[in-house]
């Protein structure tokens, strides 16, 4: 059967969605993660780094010096690690998706059942309402005042009303009314089959810390090789005849050049990011988003859903006026059995008033929608009747007005039922409008909404409330958590002369529209903010979008979950703060790590080039940098990735690691040089070029161990661990006769040894001075021991998750 012929009351049976399964006409979309299990393999193993370690390791082998190959365990070590960490990292991902990803209603057999958006077939009938994104293309079989968004595709922002016939595009949104639609493209014929498989997409593309890391490694790669052709020439130079001794010497002069743990690092600290976020029911759709989350300044959060809770409960009628409360009772009864997809306040007046025995006849409906703030029904007989926000029905001055300002102005939520003169879809609707009843409707503070605005003001975050509501009950709900965010706005006085102003400097607004939560994101963005919107409805979509990180609610609606990079799913605003500290973590962390490999690069080239200019043998084995590798650099930037970490992100990632790396690296590369030059012995034997070499290491590691001192800080009790323990294995590793034979070290000459030590005594103290000297010149010097803000945020985040806890205990109780 063509499957434009469908019955659309009937839709598809199940024949005919076996058929289509059988020949391919299936909704199939790439893969919820992005990557397959095979491609994280392979990028894993497949590797500029592996390729640069295996070479060396090759030719190290090839020497017979299995001892001194022991870097390519890191190959080894690294692909496992990534490997691992990714799979997690997509598994939670996968799982999490299945939860927070949109589930079409399909029409079969006469039957509307949900479905999992890949077994959508072509033809199929498709139920929408208010906020579902359609999933695939399709023409209109059934409209109910239909009204489509096509804003995500076209940019038009004013819903298209759409008819029976009409053809309709996936990636737009129902924005009010509700509908049916055949689908005519499914899989990739449609036009943003794209769009809705990005909904879940592990990426890690566009990240401005990948990007700076990228940068680095090509520059590396491309000192490698000169670096390398300087060292044979170098030690051919010296009189090196021995080809083994000539590889040995170019491994050990490139493999510490080589940041071999950076890139693993990186990908395993944001793969962390994501399962740690999953723990929390907090589905991250594109990677990148984690280093976002550092960068936010400003968070845009809704009244509800966010200070209170989604759900709100009936609370009592004021009736007006010379009509009583069961005639009012009656109509809202009436409105709601008109209301095809009733919102929040509509399922809480239905529990208040009961549903109706028997229905009016309906001439006109106009659904409720976020830019008028109002709906309505026109009755055959009964007249017009709209439900909506007193201010925009009403005047504020009316006795209706006053008096429902001033139930607003205590928090909660407030409704006018009214007459209207004019039919709900005119264009002069809704006219004048008699008042009927005040409908007072309950909302709960959210017991973890206090701490975390209080965790995002001792950060430095700035939160703006952005409502549709009343602005004095949106700000009675603000002032009712200890918040003293200044006088609520109504962003209806708001004018193109003082809208950018007041948007930066006021902190609360009511009455606010969907275009006007657009326009205030791009004035936050144009006056330098990194913004982060949350929302749940229809109405937030646009601002989502342009938002510089979406947070959708999971509850909310399907159009605002695809849009968003981040999606709570169990809705709770209280893991927001989590979420920022989660993308700081990572980016704080991997900048401080960072400093550690560039300064190993700049000192072992620094290093290259002194042998060569001097005309000296390599000082070191490629044994000695593995170790030196290990225990300054390896182990503890592991280690410094994974803390808490509440520095706030700033741009200029890769000139701050230089800033450090460099003059470090040169420091580091001069007192192990000028050690190997005043301790070596010239033509003298094996022996003494051992030790002269076991000196040169010593001074090495000492300065090299200052740098991470520095870039650990500030200190901890388990920094500081960190930094005694490798030394005390060093001490191990150069005195213990077992192991002095193992690394090729000799440590039996005391002099060589203490002129080492003295050295690197001299280069930690310049390391020092120079950390001193560059937090002077740039003011962003870290203090030694942790500061006290930083120590009451980890507080108010403890305090956050006790709240949320007694939240659940609550739920689940009741």
């Amino acid at each position: 059967m063509d499957p434009v012929a469908t019955d659309p009351t009937y839709g598809l049976s199940s024949q005919q969605v076996r058929e289509r399964i059988a020949a391919g006409e299936v909704n199939t979309l790439p893969p919820r993660s992005g990557r397959s299990t095979w491609q994280i393999i392979r990028d894993n193993v497949f590797t500029r780094i592996n390729a640069l370690l295996g070479v060396l390791f090759a030719l190290v082998m090839v020497t017979g010096s299995w001892m001194n190959g022991a870097f390519g365990l890191l190959i080894i070590a690294n692909s496992i690690i990534g490997i691992i960490q990714e799979l997690r990292a997509k598994h939670t991902l996968d799982s999490l998706a299945v939860v927070g990803e949109a589930h079409p209603t399909v029409r079969r057999e006469g039957r509307e059942q949900a479905v999992e958006r890949d077994d959508v077939v072509l033809g199929d009938i498709l139920v929408i309402k208010p906020g579902e994104q359609i999933v695939v293309d399709g023409v209109v079989s059934e409209a109910d005042y239909l009204e489509i968004d096509e804003s995500l595709l076209t940019g038009e922002s004013d819903p298209i009303p759409k008819e029976p016939g009409d053809e309709i595009m996936s990636g737009s949104f129902v924005s009010s009314g509700t509908g049916t639609y055949r689908a005519t493209k499914v899989g990739a014929d449609a036009y943003a089959a794209q769009l809705t498989a990005a909904a879940a997409k592990f990426s890690l593309v566009h990240s401005e810390l990948q990007s700076g890391i990228n940068r680095i490694l090509q520059v590396i790669t491309w000192i490698l090789i000169p670096v390398g052709i300087v060292t044979i020439i170098g030690q051919i130079r010296v009189g090196e005849n021995d080809w083994r001794a000539i590889i040995l010497a170019v491994a050990a002069a490139l493999v510490p050049m080589i940041p071999e743990g950076l890139v693993l690092i990186t990908s395993t600290a944001f793969a962390l990011g994501v399962i740690r976020l999953g723990y929390r029911k907090c589905l991250v759709n594109e990677l990148p988003a984690i280093e976002g989350l550092a960068r936010v300044d400003v968070v845009c959060a809704d009244k509800t859903g966010t200070l209170t809770e989604n759900a709100m409960a009936f609370g009592r009628l004021e009736v007006l006026g010379t009509y009583d409360e069961e005639e009012a009772r009656m109509v809202l009864r009436q409105l709601a059995a008109a209301d095809s997809a009733p919102n929040s306040s509509m399922l809480a007046i239905i529990d208040g008033v009961g549903q109706a025995e028997h229905t009016w006849d309906v001439a006109e409906l106009q659904p409720f929608t976020s830019a008028k703030k109002w709906s309505g029904v026109s009755f055959h007989e009964q007249g017009h009747w709209v439900l909506g926000a007193p201010d925009v029905l009403v005047d504020a001055e009316s006795a209706a007005g006053v008096r429902a300002g001033e139930i607003a102005s205590t928090g909660l939520r407030v409704l006018l039922l009214g007459r209207a003169s004019a039919t709900v879809t005119d264009d002069a609707a809704p006219g004048r409008v008699d008042p009927v009843a005040l409908v007072i409707l309950e909302q709960r503070v959210r017991a973890d909404a206090a701490d975390t605005l209080e965790y995002f003001r001792s950060q430095g975050v700035d939160v703006k409330i952005i409502s549709g509501d009343n602005a004095e009950s949106v700000g009675a709900v603000t002032r009712s958590l200890g918040v003293d965010a200044g006088e609520p706005v109504d962003a209806r006085t708001l004018t193109e002369a003082n809208f950018s102003e007041t948007v930066n400097d006021s902190q609360v607004f009511g009455r606010v529209t969907p275009q006007q939560k657009r326009s205030m994101v791009s004035a936050l963005q144009q006056a330098g903010h990194t913004v982060a919107m949350t929302g749940d409805g229809v109405n937030d979509v646009l601002a989502l979008k342009d938002a510089d990180l979406g947070v959708a609610m999971g509850s909310g609606t399907a159009a605002t979950r695809s849009v968003a990079k981040i999606v709570l799913l169990d809705d709770r605003f209280a893991t927001l703060p989590h979420v920022v500290g989660e993308g700081r973590r990572v980016l704080g962390n991997i900048e401080r790590v960072a400093n550690l490999f560039l300064t190993k690069t700049i000192y072992s080239s620094i290093l290259a080039v002194l042998v060569l200019l001097f005309s000296l043998p390599f000082p070191f084995q490629p044994i000695h940098v593995t170790i030196t590798g290990w225990f300054t650099i390896g182990i503890p930037a592991f280690l410094l990735s994974l803390p808490p970490n509440n520095e706030k992100a700033r741009s200029g990632f890769v000139q701050r690691v230089l800033r450090l790396g460099v003059p470090a690296g040169a420091v580091v590369a001069a007192a192990s040089f000028v050690t190997y030059l005043l301790v070596r012995v010239p033509e003298g034997t094996e022996t003494q070029a051992t030790q002269a070499s076991t000196a040169a290491l010593l001074a090495l590691i000492i300065s090299a161990t200052w740098v991470l001192a520095t870039v650990a800080r500030p200190y901890e009790w388990w920094k500081m661990l960190l930094i005694l323990l490798p030394l005390l294995g060093y001490g191990i590793i150069f005195t213990a006769n077992f192991t002095q034979r193992i690394f090729i070290l000799d440590s039996s000459n005391t002099h060589m040894m203490l002129t080492g030590m003295v050295i690197g005594l001299i280069g930690a103290a310049l390391i020092e001075g120079l950390w001193w000297m560059l937090g002077a010149i740039t003011c962003e010097r870290k203090p030694l021991w942790k500061p006290r803000a930083e120590r009451e945020a980890e507080a108010a985040q403890r305090r956050i998750e006790r709240a949320a806890r007694k939240a659940e205990e609550g739920t689940n109780e009741s």
